[in-house]
């Protein structure tokens, strides 16, 4: 029977690296496939969980993720590049670079998690992202239901995808389809329902609720021109603006609203300001600017 710390020779999906091997076992590998590198201890009981656990989840992908351990009492000067300041310390490595990790004794739920992320983001996922580009085409052009049942497939192969779950709730938006998406919301994974694309569709969908319940943009334009306190029609004009698909103008009147009355309504243009940002997403240039500008009001 192996000892903890030990591998296969014949295993290479995980192995033993040293401050010797890093760069080719670590950094020129990730080129190829994600790495798991497992910096663990002889002396440290977690790691004698935590390891096997790891190895498991990585034998489990079939070669889609590899994994490196490291000990750090025979490679103290890696251990301090790192800054591993206590073990067992976990990253994740992508294209040389780190782009995950963990510290500490994990369940083995959460181990799963974390692997799947990896894999979800930056791994071969066997074709769904062909699919999902498929899908996001179908939607674009306008095939809601066929791009609904794409991202329905997906799911059914990598049940915490952000992007197909993002995308199937962008097709029920599109059919009107309130109540599933009701529904697929109250099914979000805790894993994935802070994920930037499926915050981005939530905040889609909470503004195009509320767009629902306001006038056309020339009469409240008109009630501003009649009276430039009125801060309800000014709010309603920036949904009715996002709503005819103007997000640059919405954010416009609502910087506006927040300079005369910061307070106003429970502080509800910021909170509408950080919902619009969100639903266009974190690279968007119109977001950008908007929160650059909010920035600087907020600490003048």
């Amino acid at each position: 029977m192996l000892e903890f710390g030990q591998t296969p020779a014949a295993d290479n999906l995980v192995i033993d690296s040293s401050e010797a091997t890093f760069m080719q076992d670590v950094i020129e590998a990730s080129q190829d496939v994600p790495i798991i590198v497992d910096f663990w201890a002889p002396w440290c009981g977690p790691c004698k969980t935590l390891g096997p656990a790891l190895e498991a989840e990585v034998q489990a992908a079939g070669g889609k993720i590899k994994m490196v351990k490291i000990d750090i009492d025979k490679n103290q000067m890696l251990a301090e590049q790192m800054r591993v300041q206590s073990v067992p310390a976990v990253f994740a490595f992508v294209n040389g670079k780190p782009v995950d990790g963990f510290t500490g004794a994990k369940a083995p739920s959460e181990i799963k998690a974390f692997i799947d992320k990896i894999l979800a983001e930056h791994g071969d996922d066997g074709g769904l992202d062909e699919a999902i580009a498929m899908a996001q085409e179908m939607l674009e052009q306008g095939a809601a239901d066929d791009a609904a049942q794409t991202f329905t497939a997906i799911l059914g192969e990598n049940a915490e995808h952000p992007i197909a779950f993002a995308g199937l709730l962008k097709a029920h938006l599109a059919l009107g389809k309130t109540d599933k998406i009701t529904e697929i919301l109250g099914t979000v994974p805790e894993s994935i329902a802070n994920d930037p694309a499926v915050l981005a569709v939530k905040a889609q969908i909470e503004l195009a609720n509320l767009a629902q319940d306001v006038g056309d943009t020339a009469q409240l334009q008109a009630a501003l021109d009649a009276d430039a306190d009125d801060h309800q029609s000014r709010f309603d004009l920036a949904v009715a603006q996002l709503s005819a698909d103007s997000p640059q103008d919405a954010i416009e009147t609502l910087l506006e609203l927040f300079k005369r009355d910061r307070e106003w309504n429970d502080a509800a243009a910021k909170e509408q300001l950080f919902k619009i940002f969100d639903s266009l997403g974190p690279q968007d240039p119109i977001a950008q600017k908007g929160r650059r500008k909010l920035a600087s009001m907020v600490f003048i």
